[in-house]
């Protein structure tokens, strides 16, 4: 099965839809009006598998996550947000504090 992404005016995806393999873009045009790219579970197309609210960048041919927080920047050799300190790497959880630019440890 092939999996094709809606884009709005704004490169906004707005709903996906799984089609049989034999289909292109193209065919979900002129199936169903508007502008459609296919998306990969595996990302092996457009770096990210697309999602309700991420954008798609022709320029670099990805599904981009919106940004989650001010501070992060974008990777675009993976088009993931990465944030300004690197995840603690010790097997706790931790949640990012944007007022503080720190990963803060969750405790229960």
């Amino acid at each position: 099965m092939a999996h094709f992404a809606e884009i709005d005016e704004n490169n906004i995806v707005t709903r996906i839809l799984v089609f049989e393999d034999t289909y292109t873009d193209s065919d979900c045009t002129a199936l169903l009006g508007g502008d459609w790219i296919q998306t990969s579970y595996n990302n092996n197309i457009r770096k990210n598998y697309a999602g309700i609210g991420y954008t798609y960048d022709s320029n670099l041919d990805a599904f981009i996550a919106p940004k989650p927080y001010n501070s992060w920047t974008l990777v675009e050799s993976t088009c993931l947000w990465e944030a300004p300190v690197a995840y603690p790497d010790d097997s706790k959880l931790y949640d990012w504090n944007e007022d503080n630019l720190s990963w803060e440890e969750i405790t229960h």
